[in-house]
């Protein structure tokens, strides 16, 4: 056997085996063995391998961190906004002011309160007050302020939420224009991308305008111009810098900066604002310095608008939207109307003068106790409609709550009464005003047939009234009133409710027969009186004077119904006429604007014109193209006009408008009367007005005992005229040639012999007067036409009276007559 050459246990490890418990051999060194150690790396090459490594994953997750945010802002850049053409189509949401002839608000039309201004007509130091306080870097940067970013940054992460922006000017314009205001990271990735958009696609200018005119600046306005308008009074191209400055320190917070809620800290922010223009070089020491002391003077009062006129703000709007769509909508116009504010008022108090006489008249004044009023009839029955009028009984009053609580028909409503000025201008508690099962005549707001009792009920106590007066010359409408109360929306009773216009549509119907040649002025008219044993004999301007209805149905069936019908047509009234008896009666509706339209035919020398109401709108841009006004068109001979008008001037003189001569100048007019007084107008006009009164109750309801169109609306008409008039000249109505005047008997209509006393001037159309003597009494009086309609009878359409009903009704024939 070979032996194994001798070795050193030093240098060669030895190796023993052992045998594990599960019979497996293993392997160990030898306890008397030195350890072995590898070969050691050297320390530089560890170091490096260590760089190489956390570089690998430093750029990795650099890498890594890119592809996450490129996935990001394409996933949020799809369906952006498209910013293209931003600059050119920038149109927010603009007030439209309505303005009066002179200049003064009436009101305004809007969504958001703002008027757009370009950036060129902003004084430099308004955009650089902006800079400052907001953004001092703007036409440095591209859309973002990185430093700000990264701040803001960091809050959010410590709050765990999106606290802060860190915006500029332009990442505010997307925010408000373009995004909504949600403080989400979502809004903030779409609105870093859009900033950079906006950057590329508009300058710094467009950029700058579009941020100026869009901000909030409190108080509900909206953009510079606003802000300056509501904090100081005027336009944003007169600030001052100390204003300025002011205005750029509220757009961080409006309500709390606002000077006009903390006046010391609105000055606070505005020392800062001053302060950081002056750092960043936008003012000297010495300019900031002055700016910084002047004071903060007292605000003057907010632009006012004016609540005289909420009628011609409405019309005025619908106006716009008809012309120019939903366009309109979007604002920003201003449209000046014919409207002259001083008579406006006048108009107003005129009308609530006289509806307040009426109230007077019915005793119709707190406190209300009694359970039945003649005036107003029987308790409502039957099912209740929204807006309806009905007649109910006091419940309870409740002088905690400031409610009336009401029965009508079966069911129980309330009247907040400290919200109805026109019947409890004291301010009464409902305990005072009504006493415990008075009647109430209420009209109901809410919908009957939706949700439970109780109803919301307004007050319906008295008769409402509509007046309209247009210039003379012009046409324009210079007053336009359509309620007692002049709510906002509210009904406009001068041109959207028609209502019979009575006794004052007969100028229609004598129009048309002087016209035609079938009467004069001096034609007489024959009627059996069953108070005397002789018949009662009338010319037509007596009967005109006195409103006689059988003088008026004789008139109408000489010249035919036809021919008044194309004469009423010709004048102006629109409304539906008929061709019964009671088309001479007024039987069909019209409204106080129309009937104002009529009778300026007869003022201005048989011209037909067309009221104007709007005298200009602009925009932004300039001049808005409205529809063109027609032009005025001879429509009756100046004439026949003209002795019209002479014929209604006896009306006043000698008629049932006879209130009218207190005003101590030459007018003329007709007094109008419904059936049972539902309705009472009078309608009339000098050289320099022309003006139409209606008054009456929204459902009908008959104005009472003792009322008429001389009783109800004349007085109203003369309040107003007697206010306008006042400094004017009173000039006599223009005669035209084609009339004749010669003396006649006025108990035949032929001429009068020479030498009698009882002979009166008259006015005749040339070739109509008469050529015979007046002889005995009844020898010579005109008989009718041979030709002339059979009487119609009563439109179904109408409620006005009949024939027979005004014969039974008024056997003295005075309609209109006073009480």
């Amino acid at each position: 056997m070979n032996e194994r050459p001798p070795s050193d246990s030093r240098d060669t490890p030895t190796l023993g085996s052992q045998t594990s418990p599960s019979g497996y051999q293993r392997y160990s060194v030898a306890p008397d063995a030195e350890p072995w150690e590898p070969k050691s790396e050297p320390p530089r090459s560890r170091t490096r391998r260590v760089l190489l490594i956390a570089g690998s994953v430093f750029l990795g997750s650099i890498l890594i961190g890119i592809l996450s945010l490129l996935a990001i802002f394409y996933r949020y850049s799809s369906d952006l906004p498209n910013v293209h053409q931003l600059g050119k189509t920038y149109a927010p949401p603009q007030m439209t002011r309505i303005l009066a002839r002179d200049g003064t608000l009436l009101g305004s039309i809007f969504t958001e309160r703002r008027t757009v201004v370009p950036l060129s007509s902003l004084p430099d130091h308004v955009k650089t007050a902006f800079l400052a306080a907001e953004d001092a870097g703007f036409f440095e940067h591209r859309g973002l302020n990185y430093l700000g970013l990264v701040r803001a940054l960091v809050q959010n992460l410590r709050s765990g939420s999106v606290r802060q922006g860190g915006s500029t000017i332009t990442q505010q314009v997307v925010k408000n224009v373009l995004l909504s205001s949600s403080r989400t990271y979502e809004r903030k990735v779409k609105e870093t991308v859009l900033a950079f958009r906006i950057e590329r696609e508009l300058t710094k200018e467009q950029i700058l305008e579009i941020y100026l005119n869009q901000i909030y600046f409190g108080h509900g306005r909206y953009g510079i111009e606003e802000a300056a308008r509501v904090h100081f009074g005027k336009r944003s191209s007169e600030l001052t810098l100390p204003e300025a400055a002011l205005l750029a320190g509220i757009v961080a917070a409006p309500e709390r900066f606002s000077p006009q809620k903390d006046r010391e800290r609105a000055l606070k922010r505005r020392h800062y604002v001053l302060d950081q223009m002056r750092k960043k070089g936008f003012m000297t020491p010495e300019v900031f310095e002055v700016a910084d002391k002047s004071p903060l003077w007292t605000l003057p009062a907010v632009e006012t608008e004016s609540d005289i006129a909420p009628e011609i703000v409405e019309r005025a709007r619908r106006a716009l939207e008809q012309q120019l769509g939903e366009v309109a909508r979007r604002g920003g116009y201003t449209v000046t109307t014919s409207i002259d504010p001083g008579l406006q008022e006048k108009a107003r108090t005129a009308l609530r003068k006289g509806l307040d006489d009426y109230m007077a008249r019915h005793k119709l004044a707190p406190p209300f106790t009694l359970k039945k009023r003649n005036l107003w009839g029987e308790l409502s029955k039957g099912k209740l409609r929204r807006h309806g009028i009905y007649l109910g009984s006091v419940v309870r009053a409740d002088d905690e709550q400031g409610i009336l609580e009401v029965d009508v028909a079966g069911r129980r409503g309330q009247v907040r009464v400290l919200q109805e000025e026109r019947y409890n201008p004291g301010r009464l508690a409902p305990s005072k005003l009504f006493g415990e099962g008075a009647a109430v005549r209420v009209r109901v707001k809410d919908d009957p047939d939706e949700g439970d009792d109780p109803l919301e009920l307004g007050l319906e106590l008295g008769p409402e009234g509509a007046l309209v007066a247009l210039d003379a010359r012009t046409l324009d409408v210079v007053a336009l009133v359509g309620s007692y109360e002049a709510l906002p929306g509210g009904l406009d009773r001068s041109t959207q409710a028609r209502r019979q216009p009575g006794s004052s549509f007969k100028p229609v119907v004598y129009g048309a027969a002087l016209e035609a040649g079938k009467v004069t002025a001096a034609t007489v008219f024959e009627f059996d009186d069953p108070k005397a044993e002789t018949k009662k004999r009338l010319t037509l301007r007596e009967g005109i004077a006195q409103s006689d209805n059988r003088v008026a149905i004789e008139t109408l069936h000489r010249v035919g119904a036809k021919n008044v019908i194309d004469f009423g047509r010709r004048v102006g009234f629109l409304g539906k006429l008929g061709e019964g008896d009671s088309l001479a009666l007024g039987a069909y509706e019209s409204t106080p604007l129309e009937m104002a339209q009529v009778f300026s035919v007869f003022c201005r020398g048989g011209q037909l014109g067309t009221p104007r109401f709007i005298l200009s709108v602009e925009s932004g841009s300039g001049p808005v193209e409205m529809p063109p006004r027609p032009e005025d068109k001879p429509v009756v001979r100046p004439e026949v006009a003209y002795l019209m008008t002479d014929l209604l001037t006896s009306v006043v003189k000698t008629g049932t408008g006879r209130r009218a001569q207190s005003l101590g100048r030459p007018v003329a007019g007709k007094t109008g009367t419904t059936n049972k007084a539902k309705d009472a107008w009078f309608v009339g006009f000098s050289t320099d007005y022309i003006v139409s009164v209606w008054v009456g109750y929204d459902d009908a309801l008959p104005l009472g005992p003792g009322e008429s169109g001389a009783v109800s609306a004349l007085p109203i008409w003369t309040e107003f005229m007697r206010r306008a008039s006042e400094g004017k000249p009173a000039i006599e109505f223009a005669r035209p040639p084609g009339l004749v005047e010669v003396q006649i008997d006025p108990d035949t209509g032929l001429l009068a012999p020479y030498g009698d006393t009882k002979g009166r001037s008259e006015l005749f159309l040339a070739g109509t007067e008469p050529t015979q003597i007046s002889g005995t009494f009844g020898e010579a009086a005109p008989s009718a036409p041979e030709e002339s309609e059979p009487s119609p009878s009563r439109s179904e359409d109408s409620e006005g009276a009949s024939p027979s009903e005004a014969a039974r009704e008024e056997e003295a024939g005075e309609v209109d007559g006073e009480p």
